[in-house]
């Protein structure tokens, strides 16, 4: 088969990594790609999210299947303009279409649908800049601290988490009136804030039938002890320590089985991974929000525990026979370390060389924000490298993963240290 994964990301090259292991692998492409992913498939330079270069490379290349990493093209309708185009429309697309991507691209869209299908999650309402004032009198009604979460695709910048509540009040005025975050704040939605520790559960459906990948935590704060800034990820642990078998079968009951069942119920046509932010408060699971693709850093730390042939899974997806591919685990702990430019999540600076790669031994490393130029790797990202490794627990997956990050370098690197900190 001829593959093509839309992407530059940690993700991305964990997907590449994946499924080059694949026997049924004739030829593996990524669009745009990085340093990373060059190793072991062909980049193509193109821009994920322009859709007639992603037709013309499909077509050339005789591509059998796509597969969707960042949620952009997905809420643009990459898998809509493949089913509406004749020439692509026998082309599966690993990916929701428009209308499932909403998911992601609306909180508000979400929220309606967990209300509607009985998923448990927090109180909220939404406000425009018409409704300002009544926003300030919903902020009122709650107790602090007060989340306000842009409605739109704003990058993993556009939550606030607020304890003041002139300081939330003024927020939301800047988030509506003054466009803090431009179209993706033209709706805002605030809500509860649950008082609990988050994980990530990922299932992988055709539709109709689902498998539950394996969960991870990742940390997104870019200080240690979860403070500074909101980042996309400093690192991720999989499995979560505290999510027993009995949490799980919670979590599946009550939230995976009915979000895949609400699909169905609204008609939402979904082949695709759903990416479900939870919180546990007390012992009971909450759904924060759901995503539409796989998480980064995430990825880096589910897909080396996955045993199965992604391959066989995705094409499963595709044809709607998930039911019919097997599905195993590796027992072992995965876990990951993210690399960053000096200054990210804010200003920071690119082109940076980066070395010592061959040195590391016994760990994984996934490129983020990298490119190649005269045969060097540099950096071209805010998050750049994540060395991702194996252990019986998610102490000793750290200790290699921290023993090997020490041997890479480039001017102004910096790395959590406290990854796993509150398991």
């Amino acid at each position: 088969m001829n593959i093509l994964v839309l992407g530059s990301g940690g993700r991305e090259h964990t997907f590449t990594w994946k499924l080059a292991q694949s026997d049924k692998i004739e030829n593996l492409y990524v669009a745009p790609g990085n340093a990373g992913t060059a190793k072991i498939a062909t980049n193509i330079a193109i821009d994920a999210a322009d859709f007639e270069a992603v037709k013309e490379q499909v077509i050339s290349k005789s591509i059998d299947l796509v597969v969707v990493g960042p949620e952009d093209p997905l809420v643009k309708g990459v898998h809509d303009f493949f089913l509406a185009d004749e020439a692509l429309k026998s082309v599966p697309v690993i990916g929701p279409q428009k209308l499932g991507a909403t998911l992601e691209g609306s909180k508000e869209f979400a929220k309606e649908f967990m209300k509607r299908h009985k998923v448990p999650t927090a109180a909220y309402e939404s406000f425009t800049k018409d409704t300002v004032a009544d926003g300030h009198k919903f902020l009122e009604s709650l107790t602090a601290p007060y989340v306000l979460k842009a409605d739109g695709l704003a990058a993993g910048k556009g939550v606030l988490i607020l304890n003041d509540l002139d300081e939330a009040k003024a927020e939301l005025s800047n988030m509506l009136v003054d466009a803090k975050f431009g179209d993706a704040s033209s709706k805002v939605v605030i809500e509860e804030f649950l008082d609990g520790i988050e994980l990530s559960v990922f299932v992988l459906t055709d539709g109709k039938n689902y498998k539950i990948l394996p969960t991870a935590k990742d940390y997104k704060r870019i200080g240690e002890g979860d403070t500074g800034l909101n980042t996309g990820g400093m690192g991720a642990v999989s499995p979560v320590p505290f999510a027993n078998d009995e949490f799980m079968q919670k979590i599946e009951d009550r939230i995976v089985k009915p979000t895949v069942e609400g699909l169905q119920k609204d008609n939402i046509p979904y082949k695709g991974f759903i990416f479900i932010g939870l919180i546990k408060v007390g012992n009971e699971p909450l759904v924060i929000e759901y995503n539409v693709r796989m998480g980064d850093p995430e990825t880096e730390v589910v897909f080396p525990r996955i045993k199965s042939d992604l391959v066989d899974l995705l094409v499963a997806t595709g044809n709607g026979t998930l039911d019919q591919v097997s599905f195993e685990i590796d027992k072992r702990t995965a876990t990951t370390v993210m690399a960053v430019s000096g200054g990210y999540p804010e200003a920071y600076e690119k082109g940076k060389e980066i070395t010592g790669e061959e040195n590391i031994e016994d760990s994984l490393v996934f490129h983020a924000g990298t490119i190649l130029k005269d045969e060097k790797v540099l950096t071209s990202g805010g998050r750049v490298i994540a060395v991702t490794s194996y252990g019986s627990d998610f102490k000793e997956a750290l200790k290699k993963s921290y023993q090997n990050i020490e041997k890479l370098h480039f001017d102004k690197m910096y790395y959590r240290k406290d990854i796993g900190f509150d398991l």
